[in-house]
């Protein structure tokens, strides 16, 4: 099994994905559950991409559910975990649920019947490599804050006590990076081990718990921590996921510098450019003579935040620190790049107007905390 030398995650290589999703029921509550999920698997089975899914319950402890579903590739799923629409249709669930976990897989190999092998068409839809991880899930939260409160926010998101590192002997919060651009906030989060139980770790934390009280009157959209219901919505929509990440090695130089970019998509187009902007990062790569460490790209709907770990500083190589090398890459860029949003005319291609993409892209850092210096 070839496996690819560099540590990379990817949404993009085209494969089947696998989704699992763990569920422990409250007592009592299987024919509700039930009539819930009958809802859904029949809004889920018209929704483009998907494939096919599976109800399945413990033969050991028949509180505990697990569905399983497949998709032609990680994409439409994201589009659709991620929209609206699956916010208001998984509502019903809730109240049947006491605690979940979602797991997604690229389909890397498929063991079928010998005397009758998978066509062609299928197992070009595999996974082609494995791949090789570093043990970190990166994710990201992303919310908008009252125009004129974005002083204030930023005080209050800078000026708390970093929470306790070590969640259980399995997971431990490894780095927070917190940045601004306009009223848009980004919390970006790596962690070694469970994603879920370092989430809930941290939000139960006292300092924490006081900068979201603080913080909650500049908010545009309303929430209540408090609440399980209501956190648990925005917690939903705040979600970016990352849905590329390629780094050139498992060490970190130490004249990295984090940057953080923001790329808004025009309606529609947030996955494209996500896409192109993969692309790039994975071509750089290759080359030694790039100033990008590491690159994630986080995504959704037509969010496109890029984090890049920067050799040096990031006006040494605008271009290729920007993911915008090449002119190819420039006029598709100007397709998909709402420019508007962020005051420049259309995809950058002289020096200058690179200078202003970087100086308009390029988000305000609040914060950024590593397990190793709290």
């Amino acid at each position: 099994m070839t496996t690819s030398e560099r540590v990379s995650q990817s949404a993009f290589d085209g494969s089947r994905l696998r989704v699992v999703l763990l569920l422990d029921l409250h007592d009592g509550a299987q024919k509700q559950f039930l009539e819930a999920y009958e809802q859904l698997r029949n809004q889920v089975a018209s929704v483009p991409g998907h494939i096919s899914d599976q109800l399945c319950q413990s033969i050991e402890n028949p509180s505990q559910w697990l569905i399983t579903s497949e998709w032609e590739s990680a994409p439409p799923f994201l589009a659709w975990v991620n929209s609206e629409e699956h916010v208001e249709t998984v509502q019903p669930l809730h109240s049947c649920v006491r605690d979940t976990r979602s797991l997604r897989f690229s389909v890397l190999r498929e063991t079928g019947n010998i005397s009758a092998p998978l066509p062609q068409s299928e197992k070009g839809r595999l996974q082609a490599t494995a791949r090789v991880g570093d043990g970190v899930v990166r994710h990201a939260l992303t919310f908008t804050v009252k125009p004129g409160s974005e002083p204030m926010v930023a005080k209050i998101l800078a000026g708390y006590s970093s929470p306790q590192a070590q969640v259980d002997e399995n997971t431990r919060l490894r780095r927070t990076s917190l940045f601004m651009h306009g009223n848009r906030v980004v919390r970006a989060i790596e962690v070694e081990g469970d994603l879920m139980a370092a989430l809930r770790h941290v939000s139960r934390q006292p300092e924490v718990m006081a900068v979201e009280e603080a913080i909650n009157p500049y908010l545009e959209q309303d929430r209540d921590l408090s609440d399980p219901g209501s956190a648990r919505v925005f917690f939903t929509r705040a979600a970016l996921p990352a849905v590329h990440h390629v780094s050139v090695g498992t060490g970190e130089p130490s004249d990295v510098e984090r940057h953080a970019l923001f790329y808004p998509a025009k309606s529609g187009s947030g996955m494209a450019l996500a896409r192109l902007l993969a692309r790039e990062d994975e071509a750089a790569a290759d080359d030694p003579a790039n100033p990008v460490h590491c690159s994630t790209i986080f995504q959704r709907d037509d969010i496109v935040v890029r984090l890049v770990d920067v050799r040096g500083s990031i006006e040494d190589d605008p271009v290729l620190a920007l993911g915008l090398k090449g002119d190819r890459n420039g006029a598709v860029l100007s397709r998909l790049l709402d420019a508007d949003a962020l005051g420049v005319d259309g995809a950058p291609t002289t020096e200058k107007e690179i200078s202003r993409f970087l100086e308009r892209s390029d988000m305000q850092l609040i914060t950024d905390r590593s397990s190793s210096a709290s």
